[in-house]
């Protein structure tokens, strides 16, 4: 202001014209720094893998590398922002929770400027708890798990150190591309809705792009998600699926560079065909080009400021069955309703009881007027992308899902009501007491508008 009115409207037009050729105002804080973290993730040795309760033994080879991956981003302003993206079944309230402290604790990172995705693949290491007596692992097996979560958490704090401390100048850019591998499993039939392709069904299949360059344009990080389950494999091989092909296929495209999957909402989506390590490959060379097609397309330069928040929202469960109905289900067929009811009586007996809520994270991320990334926590199923995509008319709206703690399904009110294994039926092979009440999507998109809102306010 001082400059303007010493060199008068000329002096004004110069000093505007500097700050556009520049891209570097305080208003719109275009001036990135970027930093890049990875590490293999794959376990030491055999241990219980997680996804399919049928197995019935640990794993015994790897066709690649498992790994974590972080992305540092920090406005004109100072602002920072971390993405954690890995090669997991999912990332569990308990171990979010403790790296996200200890994040804030060494980095002084707040809660809202860490975003923990998982790939959700089920070839990797079973982690979560709760899950070990459901699964009735053997003795040595527990160990492995806890011994392997542990020292998972010290992992992931110290890899997002090295994305901070990689902090340099960087250019940001978006797009959005398009696989069509993915196809609703919720099959409708007479007896309801069974897992099974259906054509038919909602799908997305937007595959977002995110591209991070230095200054000479060399390419440091490419961000991409897609909204599918990682379900291709089912064998007992530690193995990042059809995302850590395609993670694979990007960065031998780009020497140098990290890539980094973000799951979408796909807990309703699974890739087709499937079933063998080929077509995995094959789904991941399908999503590595649309992701290298969209980076070799008109891409959106991306400015700041960068804003985040972040909220948990409280779900509530349906009511438990009566211990007469548990005591009964003791006596079942089906081995893991046995085992549900096991669990369920245990934990009823003890003084603190059964939890008949649960904190349901909630993560918005805006990059500038460019990106508006929104995640949510659970295994969202693709309602909530649609919904929220329509609702949201940005250059870029990114929704995805397995943020921040995978506790199980997270439904629609549509697919609650109509039941299945998204419904509620999956609720039988983990810890969480049962279905949620028709309340769970109305608070969960509610508290995504608010948090849209707080990261939509201008700084004055």
């Amino acid at each position: 202001m001082e400059f303007v009115m010493k060199t008068g409207r000329g002096g004004a037009l110069i000093l505007f014209c500097m700050l556009m050729l520049t891209g570097r105002s305080s208003a719109d804080g275009a001036a990135w720094k970027a930093g890049v973290a990875l590490r293999s993730i794959t376990p030491r040795g055999s241990m219980w893998m997680a996804g399919y309760a049928a197995r019935k033994k640990p794993a015994e080879a790897t066709v690649h590398d498992l790994h974590a991956k972080a992305l540092a981003l920090e406005d004109a302003a100072g602002k920072r922002f971390v993405l954690v993206a890995a090669d997991l079944i999912g990332i569990p309230r308990d171990m979010a929770v403790a790296v996200a402290q200890q994040a804030a604790d060494r980095f002084e990172l707040p809660r809202e400027a860490l975003l923990l995705n998982a790939s959700h693949t089920h070839c990797g290491p079973e982690i979560r708890p709760g899950k070990d007596a459901l699964l009735a692992l053997a003795p040595e097996q527990r160990v492995k798990v806890k011994a392997y979560a542990d020292r998972l958490t010290g992992e992931l704090v110290t890899l997002i150190g090295a994305a901070l401390n990689d902090l340099q100048p960087a250019q940001l850019a978006v797009g959005r591309g398009s696989a069509d591998f993915a196809r609703n499993r919720r099959f409708p039939t007479s007896e309801g809705f069974v897992n099974r392709r259906y054509d038919d069904g909602p799908v997305d299949h937007d595959v977002p792009v995110l591209r991070v360059e230095d200054p000479a344009g060399k390419t440091r990080a490419v961000v991409f998600g897609y909204a599918c389950h990682n379900t291709t494999l089912s064998f007992l091989q530690w193995c990042g699926d059809y995302a850590g092909f395609a993670q694979r296929n990007i960065e031998q495209a780009h020497p140098g560079a990290a890539a980094l999957f973000v799951a979408g909402c796909g807990g309703d989506q699974n890739p087709y065909p499937r079933r063998t390590q080929a077509l995995a490959e094959q789904h991941g060379r399908s999503l590595a080009d649309a992701v290298e097609a969209t980076l070799h397309g008109a891409l959106k330069p991306v400015h700041g400021p960068l804003r985040s928040a972040f909220e948990e929202v409280t779900l509530d469960f349906q009511p438990l069955p009566d211990k007469a109905s548990l005591q009964a289900d003791l006596q079942s067929d089906n081995v893991y309703r046995r085992r549900k009811a096991a669990y369920l009586l245990e934990r009823l007996a003890t003084p603190a009881g059964i939890d008949m809520t649960y904190p349901c994270p909630v993560h918005v991320v805006r990059l500038g007027d460019d990106v508006l990334l929104i995640a949510l926590g659970g295994e969202a199923v693709v309602d909530y992308a649609l919904t929220l995509k329509a609702e949201y008319n940005q250059p870029l709206t990114w929704v995805a899902g397995y943020s921040n703690d995978v506790f199980g399904y997270l439904p629609s009110l549509r697919v609650l009501r109509e039941g299945g294994y998204e419904g509620g039926q999956a609720m039988l092979y983990g810890p969480l007491p049962g279905p949620f009440t028709e309340t769970v999507e109305q608070r969960v998109t509610a508290t995504v508008r608010r948090l849209v809102k707080q990261v939509s306010r201008r700084e004055p």
